[in-house]
């Protein structure tokens, strides 16, 4: 699925039920690469703006990303949304991510379901993926 045709998928149902979607992508989310392990141990590549302990460090090799990602199922929100990234951009041309939009908490409309922290949050999340475009 492209990151329009997702933005589309959440914004076509209502605010409780995007909520419930978010919370089945949660769900989805593949356990982080044991090789990766020791870099969240020592408390690297965490994204400071969310409130919850959320490990992601995204790479490019040979044009493709490669996003390594651990989030606590205490932090579904986090988790979710971090799923929905991985879901999009892991695996696929930096291409991908070049074209998704800059705000894809927005886009998601996932802004007026959430409050400022979390906002913020989601938002440093996607921050560090877009980053790998650097």
């Amino acid at each position: 699925m492209t990151p329009q045709e997702t933005a589309e998928l959440f914004q076509s149902v209502d605010p409780e039920t995007r909520l419930e979607l978010l919370l089945d992508y949660a769900d989805r989310l593949p356990p982080l690469d044991p090789d990766y392990a020791p870099l969240r141990d020592a408390g690297l590549n965490m994204v400071h703006e969310c409130q919850s302990p959320v490990f992601l460090m995204a790479e490019t090799d040979a044009g493709t990303l490669r996003l390594h990602v651990d989030v606590p199922r205490e932090a579904p929100t986090a988790r979710g949304f971090t799923s929905v990234l991985v879901d999009l951009f892991d695996g696929k041309p930096v291409e991908v991510l070049a074209s998704a939009p800059e705000d894809l908490v927005h886009e998601l409309g996932l802004t007026q379901l959430l409050g400022m922290q979390r906002k913020r949050g989601l938002a440093g999340i996607y921050y560090r993926v877009r980053s790998a475009l650097s």
